[in-house]
């Protein structure tokens, strides 16, 4: 089995890995990382994500076993802790923390130098797929469509837009020789808001418990073609993290993503 470590291992996601992992049978859970502000170190892992006791309580170090591969779902200044510590220890990284800014992705690619890190945007399968089309479409629909982004999550999401649909965007720019991140228009408000040639429109929703939607609209005078992706639950995303984490676990340093884990 898989020495697995998770970041962020009280959160929501971080309790769904800690879950699966075991049901999986591929993965041993040796360290439950957490910061001390989520009042919840100490307290056993097993018994945080409903699987009953584990034995390894979260903490904010790491002590005994040490991991072949990390999982990190925690926020940007979590991510910032421990990819140092990764690097040094040859510990692959598995990246799902949204957020992250310029100077942080460079920590990943210098990173990448020593060990393998995987950075997934949005670790759902169907949703990588979607990374492969939006691009496509763009290019042969061809200018005269204009193009439109819209997502919605929970009301507890803290960062918008999402990582994913930035992501799309970006996918989408680079299709069709677009200058990223300038063609971004996000949420449109005014007087004189009229659509500008070019533009990618930019929309975030957060409301209820909507797990993640993103639908990337192509419109011109006449017709409209949509492609959606809708996530039912959070399983979708903790699967494939997973096995993301089975992939990236032995690999070569490098800079990965969840591409790579598809072969597409």
């Amino acid at each position: 089995m898989i020495k697995l470590a998770i970041n962020g291992a009280g959160g929501r996601m971080g309790r769904k890995l800690m879950a699966f992992a075991k049901e999986s049978g591929n993965f041993e859970l040796v360290a439950a990382l957490d910061c001390a502000e989520g009042g919840l170190l100490g307290q056993d892992a097993g018994v945080l994500a409903g699987i009953g006791p584990s034995g390894v309580a979260l903490t904010d170090t790491i002590t005994g076993s040490k991991p072949e591969v990390m999982i990190d779902f925690s926020l940007p200044a979590g991510t910032r802790k421990w990819i140092p510590y990764c690097a040094d220890n040859q510990i692959p990284v598995v990246i799902g923390t949204t957020g992250l800014d310029d100077a942080d992705i460079e920590m990943l690619k210098k990173a990448a130098e020593k060990i393998p890190v995987l950075l997934g945007a949005n670790m759902s399968l169907g949703v990588n797929l979607l990374f492969k089309l939006v691009g496509q479409v763009a290019r042969s629909l061809g200018p005269d469509y204009d193009i439109e982004i819209v997502e919605a999550h929970h009301r507890f999401k803290k960062d918008a837009p999402s990582g994913t649909s930035l992501e799309l965007g970006r996918q989408i720019a680079a299709a069709t020789d677009r200058p990223w991140p300038g063609c971004l228009d996000h949420g449109r408000e005014g007087r004189d808001a009229l659509r500008q040639s070019g533009q990618i429109g930019m929309h975030a929703v957060r409301a209820g418990d909507i797990v993640g939607e993103h639908t990337v609209l192509y419109s011109a005078l006449g017709e409209t073609v949509e492609i959606r992706h809708r996530a039912h639950s959070r399983d979708t995303f903790t699967r494939g993290a997973l096995r993301a984490a089975q992939w990236l676990a032995g690999k070569q340093p490098g800079y990965y993503n969840m591409a790579d884990v598809l072969g597409l």
